[in-house]
């Protein structure tokens, strides 16, 4: 007889399992998890937001509000603007941005700290093609033959004295120490041979080595006292101090924020302003200066690119017509002779705004459509600014140490204006007529 214990044990396992695997069994749901939220889609950022002008910076009249509405007027808010054709503001530098010259402050840095190297032969001809007779003899009696060509010149010593004055007198007054003419012979609409003997006097060191020396010529003078002054070999009173315009800054400021594209545009050298242009938001490769060619070994020459129609050599800057020709080169990637044309009418719909002190931003300030000028008494600078054509230009007194006024009106129909040889004349507007004496009201 079989063993009833095993059979219900045989009973029961059957009916277990029919149990654990029978399709009747009905499996529980886990219990749902919680709905996650929907991550936020991440706000939509506006990329133009103008900035206003600072109302704690002092301007004459109503100029900050005039500048405002000129810069809303083509901004990235404005219709019809273009991210893809921003339209243009132009900025020089010494005396705009800034107050005081920084290619004068190079120069004294150069003479001072014994930088200046003996040209080739001690030939002082060949460091600028428009130096006179009279000016090369000088330096060499000043200078002397017996430092080894490209080896510095001891112009920071007592011994050297006579060199540091000789080229300090030639560089500032154009004349030598005994009152002859120390550069001639150059076009004056694109040349000023003091001007182009700052890089010149630099040729032997690096774009990298020039940097170096623009922020330690600067440095000092940006943290001097206003109306600090400076002794270069026995000469007094040069001066020894340098500031940012607060004014100008904030200006660059309000037109970047307002999607426009920014130069600076100088007389002064490449590397010297590229070094410090970034301190009022300016990136270096948005300068265009005096452009030294190199050597093999990467070391400035005493030549220049060129532009336009001039070819590499000595015999154009950035100054006056070569301001234009330059913008016309970098800005409007014009390498053809015609850069030194004015551009089109529609071409210069984007050179919206522009700001200059001197006669050597006349071209580019009147090839802009609204422009700033800070007085400094320019004669042809300010016969157009008082001239005020289409009401497209403002005047500024100096916002540090601003002159006095002067006595006598702009001689615009007689004088105020000079020809390629020099020869003054009368100043004419955009519509050929000429321009009536301006009386001096804003300073």
């Amino acid at each position: 007889m079989p063993n009833a214990s095993v059979s219900l044990s045989l009973f029961l396992a059957a009916t277990l399992g029919s149990i654990g695997c029978g399709d009747d069994v009905t499996e529980q749901p886990a219990p749902d998890a919680p709905d996650q939220p929907m991550p936020d889609a991440p706000p939509v950022v506006d990329p133009c937001q103008p900035t206003a002008l600072r109302t704690d910076l002092a301007w004459h009249g109503t100029n900050r509000t005039t500048l405002t509405a000129w810069l809303d007027a083509k901004g990235c808010k404005s219709a019809g603007y273009s991210a893809t054709a921003k339209p243009i503001a132009l900025f020089d530098w010494d005396n705009t941005v800034v107050k005081n010259d920084v290619g004068d402050a190079i120069t004294f840095y150069m003479i001072g700290q014994g930088k200046v190297r003996q040209p080739p032969n001690q030939d002082w001809k060949l460091t600028n093609k428009f130096m006179t007779n009279d000016g090369a003899l000088a330096l060499t009696a000043a200078c002397g033959t017996t430092v080894a060509a490209g080896q510095p010149l001891p112009t920071n010593t007592s011994a050297g004295a006579a060199c540091a004055n000789e080229i300090l007198r030639m560089y500032i007054d154009n004349k030598t120490t005994t009152d002859l003419t120390a550069f001639s012979g150059h076009d004056y609409r694109r040349m000023e041979p003091t001007y182009a003997w700052t890089p010149q006097l630099m040729a032997g060191y690096s774009h990298a080595e020039v940097a170096q020396f623009a922020l330690n010529a600067t440095a000092p003078m940006f943290a001097a006292a206003e109306g600090t002054t400076q002794t270069i070999g026995t000469r007094a009173g040069l001066n020894g101090y340098l500031r940012i315009y607060d004014q100008i800054r904030d200006v660059i400021l309000a037109t970047q924020s307002r999607g426009y594209d920014v130069w600076v545009i100088t007389a002064s050298p490449q590397d010297l302003v590229g070094a410090l242009a970034p301190m009022v938001g300016v990136p270096a490769d948005h300068v265009i200066g005096i452009r030294s060619l190199t050597d093999s070994a990467g070391k400035l020459t005493y030549s220049f690119e060129g532009c336009g129609p001039v070819a590499p050599g000595q015999d154009m800057i950035s100054y006056i017509e070569g301001k234009r020709c330059w913008i016309n080169k970098v800005i409007f990637g014009d390498a053809t002779a015609t850069a030194m044309n004015r551009r089109t009418a529609t071409e210069r719909a984007r050179m919206v705004f522009a700001a200059g002190d001197s006669d050597t931003d006349i071209e580019f300030l009147r090839d802009s459509q609204y422009k700033l000028v800070l007085n400094r008494a320019k004669t042809e600078l300010m016969c157009f600014a008082y001239r005020n054509e289409s009401d497209t230009w403002r005047v500024n007194p100096m916002f540090i140490q601003p002159r006095a006024m002067r006595a006598t009106p702009f001689p615009c129909s007689t004088t105020a204006c000079k020809n390629a040889a020099g020869t003054e004349g009368p100043c004419r507007d955009d519509a050929n007529v000429v321009i009536p004496d301006q009386v001096d009201t804003v300073y």
